[in-house]
């Protein structure tokens, strides 16, 4: 599930690079919003997720092959959806940022994409949804996410670290509506297919 999470994270960011390369468009990431993404937002998650209590049909599963390989093809075509998933409303918050210069798009950019990975943690805590897994279940997971949250926040608006990680002088509270909708949006399809998942393992069992 760390693996899960951290390779569709970074797929994402590799799609809106990607992207940008080959419509000529300006770098939707300066070097320090993606160096603030791996080092700081996505390592809260991804311990949390390991802190993760085992699933109560944890034996009733039947045992891995021990020649799957670790990333199994199921695995490696959830990474590329899910990245591909979160790499979409990223860019369109680039496009939106754009209309007021490449520094708005970029702070755009990187706040859609930190906060939709944030939220993506609790996409990442298992195969069922957040309805049956919980929140209670993990404390640590809902702790990570307020303290990315706060963190994000910090880097956004105290006049210090907007500066040292290259935020536009214009962005402003009236942008986080937008932000945090587009972050979220791909949790939420991800979770209505986990809602679906749930329903379909409950008529089997």
């Amino acid at each position: 599930n760390v693996i899960g999470f951290l390779l569709s994270g970074n797929m994402a960011g590799i799609f809106c690079v990607l992207y940008a390369s080959l419509m000529a468009l300006p770098a939707p990431f300066a070097a320090v919003h993606l160096l603030f993404i791996n080092l700081l937002t996505d390592s809260l998650p991804a311990i949390a997720i390991g802190m993760e209590p085992a699933s109560s049909d944890l034996l009733g599963r039947k045992p891995r092959d021990p020649k799957e390989p670790l990333l199994s093809g199921d695995l490696v075509k959830r990474i590329g959806l899910q990245g591909l998933l979160i790499a979409v409303p990223v860019m369109t918050a680039f496009y939106l940022g754009y209309q007021a210069g490449t520094a708005e798009a970029m702070t755009m950019a990187f706040a859609t994409l930190t906060l939709a990975r944030l939220f993506h943690g609790f996409n990442c805590r298992g195969d069922a949804s957040i309805f049956r897994l919980k929140f209670s279940t993990n404390k640590y997971s809902v702790m990570a996410f307020f303290a990315g949250v706060v963190l994000l926040l910090a880097v956004l608006f105290i006049p210090g670290l907007k500066g040292l990680f290259m935020v536009a002088p214009a962005f402003g509270v009236a942008n986080l509506g937008e932000i945090v909708l587009l972050a979220f949006l791909p949790t939420l399809v991800i979770q209505i297919i986990k809602v679906i998942g749930d329903v379909r393992r409950g008529k089997e069992n």
